[in-house]
């Protein structure tokens, strides 16, 4: 069972809203709770708040956080992912947020840190007890077991980004496994050209309706057809899709995909690319399965929608659709492993020049940036 622990931070020094209700005000450490379970495999060594400041608005306080933890692992398994959930206030909008920090490498009694940068909202009449709290909602380990209440499907979310950093790494440390360091080091140039040239969509959601705001979105609205990548080893495959298109926005996205695999399925994501009228290609993010209790089983079909309208652009200017292309981008199955597209995959169908690199491709060509080609060697080796 979940109890709330406050380390380091004693009672005397949590501050109330009523504490910080001047114009603006300096967060002290003593302001912020961080809640762990008797049993969590972390411990808080510090915790420091920079900058972080309160300010009040009318009836509301605003809270810019920047804060900066360092956590110790206590277990005996590899941390190779942690997602915190930090809350202002439950029911406030913008009272809420989350940070997780997956391609971790802890070891059993190491530290490492995370810092926590985002603004909140919460009511000043609100008194008592800290402005912020902290929790862990989930430690994800080596082996890929899991620790914590999982209120924001961080299991699945870290699983998934574990997936994607094995494949990766084990695409690298092949690299240099059959073309040495001159090849690694060709490996890394390309990737960090790749990442250069990925085209930055801005995409904005309006849950309901047609955001109509500028000449381009009052194109006549027209049914376009998805286009699907099919990969060999998909366990669910594509069958039929549409989106209402007009100009820059795409509204009611539908999706029918079949379970083709042996095992049942309980979440899928497919994968969304935008073509513009030049034939420029865009990722415009991806289509989940809305339904929590998902369970498609072998040879069954499901569909995959949102009834929210989706508006493109790049640099403010808008990107008008003219082709839209889906792929399986990511399966959960029942018994909660995760399937995601191998390297090959990816190349096949040309898609690393629009997807945006995992983040544990975007940590190893940042340490090769910093560090160079020994280091980055040296880090492989890790693994």
């Amino acid at each position: 069972m979940w109890s709330n622990v406050k380390l380091l931070l004693p009672a005397t020094l949590l501050l109330s809203a009523a504490s910080v209700l001047a114009q603006d005000s300096a967060i002290p450490p003593g302001a912020v709770n961080i809640n762990l379970p008797p049993n969590c495999p972390l411990s808080l060594t510090s915790l420091t708040m920079a900058d972080s400041r309160a300010t009040a608005r009318g009836a509301a306080l605003a809270l810019d956080l920047h804060m900066s933890a360092t956590l110790r692992n206590n277990g005996a398994n590899r941390v190779h992912g942690v997602t915190l959930r930090v809350v202002a206030q439950e029911v406030t909008l913008g009272g809420k947020g989350s940070v997780t920090y997956p391609s971790l490498n802890v070891g059993p009694g190491e530290t490492f840190q995370v810092r926590i940068d985002m603004q909140l909202m919460r009511p000043s009449q609100v008194s008592g007890g800290p402005l912020v709290q902290v929790d862990v909602d989930g430690v994800l380990f080596q082996d890929l077991s899991f620790f914590g209440p999982d209120r924001l499907n961080s299991r699945r979310i870290m699983t998934a980004c574990e997936m994607e950093a094995q494949r990766d790494r084990e695409h690298f440390k092949r690299v240099l496994a059959q073309g040495g360091k001159p090849a690694l080091q060709r490996e890394m140039l390309s990737s960090l050209a790749r990442q250069s040239e990925v085209s930055q969509l801005a995409v904005t959601v309006k849950r309901t309706g047609r955001a109509v705001t500028t000449a381009a979105t009052t194109a006549p609205e027209r049914s376009e057809n998805f286009a699907f990548l099919q990969f060999p080893d998909s366990p669910v495959k594509p069958l039929s899709g549409t989106a209402q298109i007009a100009g820059s926005e795409a509204h009611a996205p539908l999706i029918e995909v079949r379970n083709q695999g042996s095992k049942a399925v309980k979440y899928v994501e497919m994968g969304w690319i935008v073509s513009d009228p030049s034939g420029k290609q865009y990722m415009a993010g991806s289509l989940p399965s809305a339904d929590s209790d998902l369970v498609l089983p072998p040879g069954q079909n499901a569909r995959l929608q949102q009834q929210s309208t989706l508006n493109f652009s790049v640099k403010g200017q808008p990107v008008n659709v003219q082709k839209m292309v889906g792929f399986v981008s990511q399966v959960e199955f029942a018994d909660g492993k995760i399937w995601v597209p191998n390297r090959q995959n990816l190349e096949n169908a040309m898609l690393l020049k629009v997807l945006p690199p995992s983040a544990e491709e975007q940590r190893l060509t940042d340490l090769y940036r910093r560090r160079g080609l020994e280091a980055l060697a040296a880090e492989l080796g890790k693994f």
